[in-house]
Formats: C-alpha cells, sequence, structure tokens
C-alpha cells in the first residue's frame, strides 16, 4: 500500500468555487476562471508516495506547491478529491481525528524555522511531544535523541538566537522527527539557507534518511535541490503537476518545453547513472576488441570491459575508462551480473540536447531511461 495517495485534487479560491472545478474538468484554464475573481491554486493533481521515499513537488512561485503540500495534512481543505493516508481518507476526518493524525503521525518542517524564542533548544524539539501530552522526562529523552541526530548535542540549554540559521533549522527538523511520524512535509526548508549551510542540511536529510527511512514530501523551487533529493519529482507550472517521474526521467526526456528549460542548466553528469543509460549487453556481443578478440558471451565482455560498474555509479566517473578504451563499461548488479553495457557513442549521446519520449534510445532494458513511462498528468 501506498503511504501517501492524491486523488484528483483541485482547491480554488473565491466564489462559487465548486462551479469553477466543473469548468476546470470541462477544459477551462487558470485565466478564464481569474477574470471571474477566482484563482484555482491546484488543478487536478494525482499522485502516490511509496513508504521510505522522498517525493519532492518543485516548481517556481505560484505554481502552486506550497498549497498542494497544506492539502496533504488538512491545513486547508481541497475543493475537490481525496487525500489518502496509509489507506485512511483524510478528507473524510472530523477537525478532531485530523488533529490527532497532525500531531501523531504527520510532522511538518517550515521554511522559516518557527521555533519559540523563550524556549531553549531542547523544549523547542519537545514541544510536538509537549502537544501530544507526553510525560516531561519522555518527550526530554525523545528530544535529546532527535537533536543528537541532526547533530545538535550539546545545545539543548541554549536559545535559538544563540544558533546559525542552518542549526536553527536543525532544531525544526530535530522537532519533526522527536515525534517519530510516519510522513514529513518540508516546505522550502533549505531556502533561506545560505548555499554552502543549504547544501550541508542537503547532506544531512540524506544521511538521515539512509538511517530512518521516512517517507517525506519535500517542497522546492530549486532543480538542482530536487534531483538531489528526490526518489521521485512532480514538477508543477500554473497548478498543475506537468510531469511525474525520477530525475533521470525529467533530465533526459523532459515532457515540454517548460520542463526542458529547467534542465538545460543541471550538471547531467552527477545526476545521470550508469543504470539509467546503460544498453542491453547483448548490443555488444558479436563486436571485436582492439586485440581482435571477439565478445560471444557475457563472461567475455566483463573480461575485456576497462572498468566494471554498479547501476548507480554516476556518469562523470565513466569518462575516464570510456577513453581509454573502445570497449564499453561493463555495469553489474550487487551480485556481478553483467546487467548492461556503457558504449562511449551512448555517454556522449546521453550529454546531449534533451530528448523527447519518441527520441529516446529505445535499446535499454526495462526499468531505464527509453522505456521509462514519463507520466504526463
Amino acid at each position: 500500500m501506498s503511504r501517501l495517495q492524491a486523488e484528483r485534487l483541485y482547491k480554488v479560491f473565491g466564489r462559487r468555487p465548486d462551479q469553477a472545478v466543473q469548468k476546470l474538468e470541462g477544459g477551462a484554464d487558470r485565466d478564464e476562471l481569474r477574470a471571474d475573481g477566482t484563482t484555482a491554486a491546484v488543478i487536478d493533481a494525482s499522485f502516490t508516495v511509496e513508504p521510505g521515499q522522498i517525493f519532492v513537488v518543485m516548481g517556481l512561485s505560484g505554481s502552486g506547491k506550497s498549497t498542494l503540500l497544506r492539502m496533504l495534512n488538512g491545513l486547508l481543505e481541497p475543493t475537490a478529491g481525496r487525500v489518502l493516508f496509509d489507506g485512511q481518507d483524510l478528507t473524510a476526518l472530523s477537525p478532531a481525528e485530523l488533529r490527532h493524525v497532525r500531531s501523531s503521525k504527520i510532522s511538518m518542517v517550515f521554511q522559516h524555522f518557527a521555533l519559540f524564542p523563550h524556549r531553549s533548544v531542547l523544549e523547542n524539539a519537545a514541544y510536538g511531544l509537549e502537544v501530544q501530552g507526553v510525560p516531561r522526562a519522555e518527550r526530554e529523552k525523545r528530544a535529546a535523541e532527535a537533536l543528537e541526530l541532526t547533530g545538535l548535542a550539546g545545545w539543548e540549554k541554549s536559545w535559538p538566537d544563540e544558533l546559525s540559521g542552518g542549526m536553527q533549522q536543525r532544531v525544526g527538523l530535530a522537532r519533526a522527527l522527536a515525534t517519530d511520524a510516519d510522513l514529513l512535509l518540508m516546505d522550502e526548508s533549505f531556502s533561506a539557507l545560505d548555499p554552502l549551510i543549504r547544501r550541508d542540511m542537503q547532506d544531512q536529510l540524506l544521511e538521515l534518511q539512509k538511517r530512518l527511512k521516512k517517507t517525506i514530501v519535500f517542497i522546492t523551487h530549486d532543480l538542482n535541490e530536487a534531483m538531489r533529493l528526490g526518489d521521485r519529482i512532480a514538477v508543477m507550472r500554473d497548478g498543475k503537476i506537468v510531469q511525474l517521474g525520477t530525475a533521470e526521467d525529467i533530465l533526459v526526456t523532459p515532457a515540454n518545453d517548460y520542463v526542458a528549460s529547467f534542465t538545460q542548466d543541471v550538471d547531467r553528469t552527477r545526476v545521470l547513472t550508469a543504470g539509467a543509460i546503460m544498453a542491453e549487453p547483448h548490443t555488444v556481443l558479436g563486436s571485436s576488441t582492439e586485440d581482435g578478440k571477439e565478445l560471444r558471451t557475457p563472461a567475455d565482455v566483463l573480461a575485456a570491459a576497462p572498468a566494471t560498474v554498479t547501476e548507480s555509479t554516476p556518469i562523470i566517473e565513466l569518462f575516464t575508462p570510456c577513453s581509454q578504451s573502445g570497449v564499453a563499461v561493463a555495469v553489474t548488479d550487487a551480485e556481478g551480473e553483467l546487467v548492461g553495457v556503457v558504449p562511449r557513442a551512448r555517454l556522449l549521446a546521453v550529454l546531449g540536447e534533451p530528448m523527447t519520449p519518441a527520441e529516446a534510445p529505445q535499446d535499454v532494458r526495462p526499468g531505464t531511461v527509453g522505456t521509462k513511462k514519463v507520466a504526463s498528468v
């Protein structure tokens, strides 16, 4: 079962919102509604988030991403559609039931820290547990453990104004972790930080995710941040999800010119992996090495390859071996079995202009770029 599921969510502000949804379903666009004094913030948004996944929603200011996030935990009521959390329809809960879910199962990390200046770091980290009614000794113990996870051990008695911006954001993250919530919602949580501190927080989040396996919905306007953090990414424009997929999907086969404009400055060599661009091993069988030996079996390919890498190896690490030999780099799975190859020509082609789904190479194995489904909603 998916941890979180959004089903055809709409959020309309203004007069007669239900009628506005009907117009949108009939083909009306945002501008037509705006003429009537109505704003369609989110239009027909659907997606699922699996347990342990970081799901990133990316878009420019006004795209609807923060409004969408607030519908996921009931801070905003959808005009239409449903939100399912562990199979439970949050849109059907009473206010009291919804407050219980928000206090115990869903935590939110805000952009602007939202720390209480009159509370210590430990008290701020324990605040969510205090709301739940957890006894003081237990909540302080759990808060201290969360602060240690986020690298703030020893700062428990400090005041928020004694901390740097990055440290304050770590307190906010610790507060969310202390409740042991199943779902973390992070709204532009790192965007107010300086670039170096921001990257450090991204590293911190990825490291925590390896250990805790939380389910996270992360909002950002920065595609590089989305590519770095997201297992899956939803790109929003004018209230709609215009593309939904992995970083590789979006980078190699953008759904339209709008998405392509975001990807043009992304360093592909650090985002794409060998597994994302590799071809089937049989594509090099029958070819010959520089010394004339024919590659007849997967064992021959492994023996002749200038390097052997895993599917998760960034393609930046493939340039040196590809430049040293005309034989394809071998890609293996966790058991060391050959699962694909990356010929030099393929590596260079991937660094060219973004491809449409029709132009994407079709000789890759299922599940990699070229055969991945790029969902346009």
